[in-house]
């Protein structure tokens, strides 16, 4: 699981996907914003709009390790 505030395309999460399927294939999620120009507002708006919140990383957790079962 991977959390980034910016553009998912191009970051951290595509890097760690990189390492990860050479070396120990597993599946991953990747929060971050998608293909949309940032916008301002309070933290917590944002991450509200971008689906960042602490709610909204538990949930794709939960996702992720339903899938490795």
């Amino acid at each position: 699981m991977t959390v980034e505030e910016h553009q998912i395309a191009g970051g951290m999460g595509g890097a760690v996907c990189e390492l990860l399927a050479q070396k120990y294939p597993v599946p991953v999620a990747m929060i971050g914003m998608h293909d949309s120009f940032g916008e301002s507002g309070t933290p917590r708006e944002l991450a509200e709009k971008y689906g960042m919140t602490a709610k909204d990383i538990v949930r794709a957790v939960k996702k992720v390790v339903r899938r490795m079962a």
